[in-house]
């Protein structure tokens, strides 16, 4: 049998202060939060860290509109990236993508023609500055042969991802049963389309774009108040939600906000919470790379435990007055069976403030641990077999 532990490192000057050894438990114990918020569900995050600024309800489904365009132009992205088209490759506009998502729908677009045709360059500003329909139906007609098939590479794609609150029902975020998601997915891919295509997702900063002489401002209402990205959008029954990207000073935010009343009350709640997040937080420390931080017991080795170390820095993201006292807390398989190569993923710390998660590092084993002797062995299943009668 095995179980799940946890060694609690309580972090007092940013230095260990002390251990305990438990079995890891679900928390039935509510997150506080350091800022309220209007919006029906929050997500907030520094990018190089990962630390969790503000946290609520992000795992809650919603329908995301326009913001499933992300998905959208993450397939298109993926799909330049493999050399599968090029930003010259050239889609012609169908009648469907024109009365569905062109001038006749009278919804978001940038006016293609019917029966002309849009370099892919285009239709991604298209779809990034003007939330364009008619863009995002020309590029899944062409890439993918129908919306349906370019809808089953979204899914795909999405899943590959670990987006597992979400689900597409067409390449626009138009009403559909099947367009779901959440805030904690929607920020996880942004933060994965500006980790993995930096040039184009400058894209989604650009503050204007015309096509078929008619010029049309970005609609993401932050770009003015120095955000670089992503969305917005507006569903009945979701209110209106947005997923901003900002950096200041070297420091990355990513804002997910929905259920929201109006749009100026989007802005201006997103406006308050990117300002709190820059302006209320400092970069910490905790462990450098290669620092020994723990060590998890191994069952029936030549050495009864094996030292853990993390490969980068750990590093948090707290505020600067902050009155809890940070927690770190190493979970792992206890007990560990040898042979235990060196350099093997086999922990996890998950830091705390309080009772509010923060961050979670990987943690390798520092040295190769080998089956031990038989008197080892048994000693050790004496002590396992003490420890489950306690």
């Amino acid at each position: 049998m095995r179980l799940i532990l946890s060694a609690v490192l309580l972090l007092a000057l940013l230095s260990p202060h002390g251990l305990l050894s438990d079995t890891a438990r679900a928390q039935a114990v509510p997150t506080p939060q350091l800022i309220e918020t209007k919006a029906a569900q929050a997500y907030l995050i520094e990018a190089s860290t990962g630390t969790v600024l503000l946290s609520k309800n992000e795992r809650q489904s919603f329908a995301p509109a326009s913001l499933a365009k992300l998905m959208t132009l993450e397939v298109v992205f993926d799909a330049l990236r493999k050399g599968e088209i090029t930003p010259d490759t050239i889609y012609p506009v169908s009648e469907y993508a024109w009365r569905t998502g062109g001038a006749p729908s009278r919804t978001s677009t940038m006016f293609a023609a019917v029966k002309s045709q849009v370099p892919v360059a285009d239709l991604i500003k298209g779809i990034a500055v003007q939330t364009a329909n008619d863009g995002c139906l020309i590029i899944a007609e062409g890439l993918a042969g129908s919306e349906e098939k370019f809808v089953e590479r979204m899914n795909a794609r999405a899943a590959e991802l670990g987006l597992a609150d979400s689900r597409f029902g067409n390449a626009t975020g138009l009403p559909h049963p099947d367009n779901r998601s959440s805030l904690y997915d929607l920020v996880k891919l942004s933060r994965h389309l500006v980790a993995t295509y930096p040039d184009l997702y400058q894209t989604f900063g650009l503050p204007e774009f015309e096509w078929n002489k008619i010029l049309q401002r970005n609609r993401n209402p932050l770009l003015s108040f120095g955000a670089d990205g992503l969305g917005t959008g507006f569903a009945e029954g979701s209110g209106f939600a947005i997923v901003a990207s900002m950096e200041r000073n070297g420091r990355r935010l990513f804002l997910g906000l929905s259920g929201v009343a109006t749009d100026k009350e989007r802005t201006e709640e997103a406006r308050r919470l990117l300002n709190w997040g820059f302006d209320s937080f400092e970069m910490r420390t905790l462990f450098k790379a290669g620092e020994v931080i723990g060590e998890a017991s191994v069952y029936g080795g030549a050495q009864s435990k094996v030292p853990l170390v993390a490969t980068q820095p750990v590093e948090v993201y707290v505020p600067i007055n902050n009155p809890e006292r940070l927690q770190a807390r190493i979970v792992y398989r206890w007990p560990l069976d040898p042979p235990v190569a060196a350099d093997a993923e086999i922990a996890t710390l998950n830091v705390l403030s309080g009772e509010r998660p923060l961050v979670s590092v990987p943690l390798k084993s520092a040295a190769a641990v080998e089956v031990g002797t038989l008197r080892q062995r048994a000693w050790d299943a004496l002590i396992e077999l003490m420890f489950f009668w306690i």
